[in-house]
């Protein structure tokens, strides 16, 4: 007896049509995508840190539409230099609607109630204070868009320019860059740096898991 394949989900196939035309593309025509595919709805939204390598991609998005929803995870951990780059970055690129999404205060009584649970139980402290909150805001949303990229190794050497994310459609521009391509654009744009890379940090989160 033959068993016909199940057919892909409505979402996979459009993440994986998306991914097919747009594997080779440049950045700003996969951003054009998405703002064409779910920004039209306000159904779309960018996800940053505002760490050593986000301003490639905020002004990217800023010069297609800088009333996107920009994410900012803000754990309560951050380094005040997080903070003040945030703040001076969106307003250089002109982002209109960058939002702190925060632990709720319920979360943080109950799991790190004396804000010591990165001490014991770092994947833990991440689940409250940024997957919880991420969660919630990108329920609103049917897209998002992420910096991440192929170099930074790992499970991401296999990045797609465009993938289902459980209910939504996540593009990724920048999987196909490198460092050096990052590093040309920043400096052809005169892109302001975290001013914790010229202190010797590679990358960028909370004081506690960061280090030089």
């Amino acid at each position: 007896m033959a068993f016909e394949a199940e057919a892909p989900s409505p979402l996979l196939a459009r993440a994986a049509e998306l991914n097919a035309r747009l594997r080779d593309a440049h950045p700003s025509e996969i951003l054009r995508a998405a703002v064409a595919e779910y920004r039209q709805d306000g159904k779309l939204a960018l996800v940053s840190s505002f760490g050593a390598e986000s301003a490639v991609l905020l002004h990217l998005a800023a010069q297609i539409d800088p009333s996107i929803p920009v994410l900012f995870l803000d754990t309560g951990q951050h380094f005040g230099q997080t903070l003040d780059y945030r703040r001076q970055l969106a307003a250089k690129l002109g982002l209109t609607d960058v939002r702190d999404l925060r632990p709720h205060y319920q979360d943080l009584a109950t799991a790190d109630p004396e804000a010591k649970l990165w001490q014991t139980d770092t994947d833990a402290c991440c689940h409250v204070r940024k997957v919880l909150p991420l969660d919630r805001a990108l329920a609103d949303f049917d897209g998002w868009i992420t910096g991440r990229k192929r170099f930074h190794g790992g499970s991401r050497l296999a990045l797609p320019v465009v993938e289902q994310a459980d209910r939504q459609v996540k593009f990724n521009p920048l999987a196909n860059w490198a460092r050096e391509d990052l590093d040309a654009y920043a400096a052809q744009y005169d892109l302001p740096a975290h001013p914790l890379v010229a202190q010797g940090f590679p990358s960028i989160g909370c004081w506690p898991c960061t280090h030089p």
